[in-house]
C-alpha cells in the first residue's frame, strides 16, 4: 500500500502565509502600527516597521512604551493563535479561501499583561518573540521579548495571561 504523495512545498507556503495573513487582519491596531510577521514553517518573529509616528520621545528619540507593550501583546496573540490553529491549517480544515471577518476563528483575549523596559527602543526596526510557557483549553501564558539590533539584547520583555477562544461546538452545546 503506498502512502498519499505530499503536497507541493508552494502549496503548503501558500496556505501557511494565507492563514497568517488572514489572520492579521483580524487586529486593525497591528494593521495600523505596521507590525508583520516573519514565517519559518511553526515558527513566527514579529516586525515592527519603524515610522517616525512611533517616537514617544523625540529628545532621545525613543519608540513609545505603548507601542513597545502592544508590540508584544499582538506577538504573543498572534503566537498563540498560530499555534491552535496549526493542525486545523497543516490538515486543510480550516477553508481560508471562505474566511471572511465573520467567519475567522476567534483571537485570545488579554487577561493581564505585564511589561519591563529594559532600554529604550531605538528609532529602528524592533523584532519579538514569543514563547508559550502554559496552554491550556482555558487559560494560556506566554512570555514574548522584543529586541532590535542584538537578540542578545532586548529592550522590553512581557508576561501575559490569556484567555483562549472557546470551540464553536462548545459554544454552542
Amino acid at each position: 500500500m503506498s502512502r498519499p504523495r505530499p503536497e507541493p512545498v508552494q502549496v503548503v507556503k501558500q496556505r501557511r502565509d494565507t492563514a497568517l495573513a488572514a489572520l492579521l487582519q483580524g487586529i486593525p491596531y497591528a494593521r495600523f502600527l505596521n507590525i508583520t510577521f516573519d514565517r519559518r514553517g511553526d515558527e513566527l518573529t514579529a516586525v515592527l516597521n519603524f515610522q517616525d509616528m512611533l517616537i514617544g520621545n523625540p529628545t532621545l528619540p525613543a519608540i513609545h512604551g505603548g507601542v513597545t507593550a502592544a508590540f508584544l501583546e499582538v506577538a504573543s496573540i498572534v503566537t498563540l493563535s498560530w499555534s491552535y490553529l496549526w493542525p486545523d491549517i497543516e490538515s486543510g480544515e480550516l477553508d481560508l479561501s471562505a474566511l471572511t471577518p465573520a467567519t475567522m476563528p476567534r483571537l485570545p483575549k488579554t487577561i493581564g499583561i505585564t511589561v519591563d523596559y529594559l532600554r529604550s527602543g531605538l528609532p529602528r526596526d524592533a523584532y519579538a518573540r514569543a514563547t508559550i510557557t502554559r496552554s491550556g483549553r482555558r487559560y494560556a501564558s506566554v512570555q514574548a521579548e522584543s529586541w532590535q539590533d542584538n537578540r542578545d539584547r532586548p529592550f522590553a520583555q512581557a508576561t501575559g495571561r490569556f484567555l483562549m477562544p472557546q470551540p464553536k461546538r462548545a459554544q454552542n452545546g
